[in-house]
């Protein structure tokens, strides 16, 4: 069989496992379960012989957490940028526009950069028969040995065998999210939970986009033949993009092509969806408490306590998830895990920043860490990679003092550029251009202590920048 193109879908927010989860750092670039994120591990998972190199459809917010990831764990592979997030058939029709480019006939799986599968080798078998029955043709799926009657996933109703020797069934009806009653009765009847990856001939899908989202397939079409290559990404283009409909693959096609088919996968699967499935992939003591970094439960059953740098202590619950990071602590009953994004949907709407992003906020150079703030003064930690520069740049409203407590900066200030080592500082007045540029093999640390009038990120006027954002 020729290789799949595996097409990872890498844009969400992932706003249920707030707040370790943000707009700024979704949950796809954290590490949830283990040392390494969920990406990671999708992109690890699809190191093997059946697979050709991934396509990572992502956004600009994510395309250098993306790119540092990949370079963590040393995989290669394609980023493509969407200028607007337009749902999931948006980009399943860009994912069938690079593999058609490639081969008309090519063999395309799309996967979620968030989910967890325990059972590797079993995956990665089932793909090979999924992409065989892509092959003749049909649309897999593959759909989840259910392991309770779960309400929060959509179900498939399997129905006659389509290809005998790997198992794979026509797909009689995808349904929406049961109540609980509902669910045991699938369950019953054997219906499989709807895991949203799909193997397809590139040209099988451009059809049915074709016939049942005319709009979708053209702007994909376009905006993949106006694209631009961006400091190695490639990077859709916008006016074209934005002509495609918002909609997800399932309503789009699946729902309505009859090329629809299952593949029964017991594979360890989860969505990672909330905090309740988080504790139910982690490890537990024997009263049920799973306990990660600086946690400590007492007399607790069923805990889940995330603590990454604050030390977080339960007493005397059970059934409960606490999670602690610094700026922001969410208490949630178990239950009411699926409620979270509700809770974020508030803090939204009073305008908090913490339901967006961290303190740390990451750069294609690194990142800053704001430390502390006053009405005329902000401290930040900043870190700057090797061989990476901030733009050339200056502001209206505040001036800045640079102290270096870690590594070496070159600081071009007006005309002079002066090096500032370990245990030295800079001033920057007000109105004055400035860059920051790490010439070392270290990471360069420092402190920045801003005064002024107004201290937004907007006050910043970029003259020059390497990452085209001036």
């Amino acid at each position: 069989m020729r290789k799949i193109i595996p097409v990872i879908m890498c844009g969400g927010a992932g706003t249920r496992v707030w707040p370790a989860s943000r707009e700024s750092m979704p949950k796809q670039f954290i590490a949830l379960l283990g040392d390494r994120s969920t990406f990671q591990n999708t992109l690890l998972r699809l190191n093997a012989e059946a697979f050709d190199a991934p396509v990572i459809v992502t956004n600009h917010d994510y395309r250098f957490l993306v790119q540092e990831q990949m370079e963590e764990i040393g995989a290669k592979g394609q980023i493509v940028l969407e200028p607007e997030r337009r749902d999931s058939a948006a980009a399943v029709a860009i994912a069938c526009e690079i593999a058609a480019a490639r081969a008309p006939d090519a063999l395309v799986a799309v996967f979620a950069a968030d989910h967890v599968v325990q059972k590797v080798e079993a995956f990665r078998a089932l793909c090979i028969k999924a992409g065989e029955a892509a092959a003749l043709g049909h649309i897999v799926t593959l759909g989840i040995t259910p392991t309770g009657p779960a309400t929060g996933y959509g179900y498939i109703r399997p129905g006659a065998i389509a290809v005998a020797e790997s198992g794979v069934a026509k797909v009689e009806a995808f349904v929406e999210k049961p109540d609980a009653e509902t669910a045991e009765r699938y369950i019953a009847q054997g219906y499989l939970w709807n895991s949203g990856n799909f193997f397809f001939r590139a040209d099988v899908m451009r059809g049915e986009l074709a016939a049942f989202e005319p709009e979708i397939a053209a702007a994909a079409a376009e905006a993949f033949a106006s694209a631009r290559t961006d400091l190695g990404f490639l990077a859709l283009d916008k006016a074209a993009f934005g002509k495609a409909p918002k909609t997800s693959i399932d309503y789009a096609v699946m729902e309505r092509t009859s090329h629809a088919a299952v593949i029964p996968a017991d594979i360890g699967w989860s969505d990672v969806g909330n905090w309740q499935a988080v504790w139910e992939l982690s490890d537990k003591d024997d009263h049920g408490n799973a306990i990660r970094g600086h946690g400590v439960v007492v007399d607790g059953e069923n805990c889940y306590v995330r603590a990454d740098d604050t030390l977080t202590a339960v007493l005397g619950v059970k059934d409960v998830i606490v999670v602690t990071t610094d700026d922001a602590v969410l208490v949630v009953g178990a239950q009411y895990g699926d409620r979270v994004k509700n809770l974020v949907d508030e803090l939204k709407r009073r305008k908090r920043k913490e339901a967006r992003e961290h303190r740390r906020v990451y750069r294609p150079w690194g990142y800053y860490q704001s430390i502390d703030s006053g009405e005329r003064h902000q401290v930040k930690r900043i870190v700057v990679k090797p061989g990476h520069k901030l733009s050339l740049q200056k502001h209206h409203h505040r001036a800045e003092h640079w102290i270096v407590v870690c590594g070496a900066a070159e600081v071009t200030r007006d005309a002079e550029t002066v090096m500032v080592h370990e245990n030295e500082s800079i001033y920057l007045p007000i109105g004055s251009v400035h860059r920051l540029v790490n010439p070392g093999k270290i990471d360069l640390e420092l402190i920045e202590v801003q005064t002024g009038s107004y201290l937004g990120e907007d006050d910043i006027v970029r003259i020059e920048d390497v990452y085209h954002r001036a």
